[in-house]
């Protein structure tokens, strides 16, 4: 299944994209795509729905984030080895974590807004992994039954704030917006091997990330069970795995987003996103 969020911001009603391109209204099964409702049972349920039998949703109405009640963002730094490389960093012996804050969520295509100050706000495609049920201390083998599904992940940065302000990498990627999530929540079912899918993103119209989550370090498994062993992940909330090579950063020379410039990215299979940068 495809799960998505529909409406204004702050009021979306919870869909589904149904096989012919349509949205559908899941308002009279489920109160939104949060909590029980990814669980595997609660996911189980949706799937026994007949799609055909939902209204449909009429023109083109926004897409919030596709899932509801985030209650971590997590995030994994250098997890690519050719974004590694780009960077002139060293791929590290354990994941590095870093935590994005929860209002930086928003929809996949709406406004991103360069921070007052910032010279060096950079693009981040990756995928993101959201948590269906509570996983505690769970392991490897059995990490896959803790995830929901995944979803496009944009993990706008802002460089200076993150790397020359000291402390911690968080307030260079928590500004307001810097988290598009979506169009829509693909259900793991529908995605037959994580570590093996195409992504990109462009800029104006110029491709600048062109690569795939083969090259992650560490794969979705291993963080699901890494994670579970410093903190409890719940529904809801969002692993967001790494980029591959090709951000703002790594270019030669830099490249930083301007008020009025357009991202579009994707990832094989999980949809797109598009954003345009407006001053905050």
């Amino acid at each position: 299944m495809k799960l998505l969020r529909y409406g204004e911001a702050g009021a979306e009603k919870p869909g589904l994209l149904a096989e012919d391109g349509t949205i559908r209204d899941l308002s009279a099964h489920v109160g939104d795509i949060a909590g029980e409702v990814l669980s595997p049972e609660g996911l189980a349920a949706l799937a026994r729905i007949d799609a055909a039998s939902l209204p449909e949703v009429s023109g083109n109405p926004r897409l919030g984030p596709c899932v509801a009640g985030t209650g971590k963002f997590i995030c994994i730094g250098l997890n690519y080895s050719d974004h590694a490389a780009e960077t002139g960093a060293t791929v590290p012996p354990e994941p590095i974590i870093f935590m994005k804050a929860t209002s930086a969520i928003v929809g996949p295509n709406d406004d991103v807004e360069i921070p007052r100050t910032s010279e060096k706000t950079d693009w981040e495609v990756e995928l993101g992994v959201v948590i269906g049920k509570t996983a505690k201390y769970v392991s490897e083998d059995e990490a896959m039954d803790y995830v929901a599904g995944y979803c496009v992940v944009n993990d706008v940065s802002e460089r200076a704030f993150q790397a020359e302000r000291h402390g911690q990498w968080t307030k260079g990627k928590s500004a307001d917006t810097f988290g598009p999530t979506g169009p829509w929540l693909v259900t793991k079912d529908e995605v037959a091997d994580p570590q093996n899918l195409a992504m990109w993103l462009e800029v104006n119209g110029h491709r600048y990330q062109d690569g795939s989550t083969k090259t992650m370090v560490y794969g979705v498994r291993y963080l699901v069970s890494y994670l579970s062993q410093f903190m409890s992940l719940r529904p809801g909330d969002i692993i967001s795995t790494g980029t591959p090579p090709g951000v703002g950063l790594g270019q030669n020379p830099k490249v930083f987003l301007k008020v009025g410039d357009v991202m579009e990215l994707g990832i094989e299979g999980l949809g797109t996103q598009r954003q345009r940068c407006v001053q905050a």
